[in-house]
């Protein structure tokens, strides 16, 4: 597993409430990512590449319901 970079870090929309994904840097520029509401069920674990194109995908549209 990538070094970790940064602390875990979730959305300000999460409310408050332990129901959200979670996602921290790691020292490479990827990201991991988890369920805040289990925290000790694992991560999954993106490069920077992949991230990237994720969170462009968010932006243009790609993934809303």
């Amino acid at each position: 597993m990538p070094g970790v970079a940064g602390e875990w870090r979730k959305s300000s929309f999460s409310a408050n409430t332990d129901n959200c994904v979670e996602f921290r840097r790691t020292a490479d520029g990827g990201v991991q990512v988890r369920n805040s509401n289990r925290p000790d069920d694992g991560t999954i674990t993106y490069t920077a590449s992949e991230w990237k194109a994720f969170i462009a995908g968010v932006k243009d549209g790609e993934f809303d319901l």
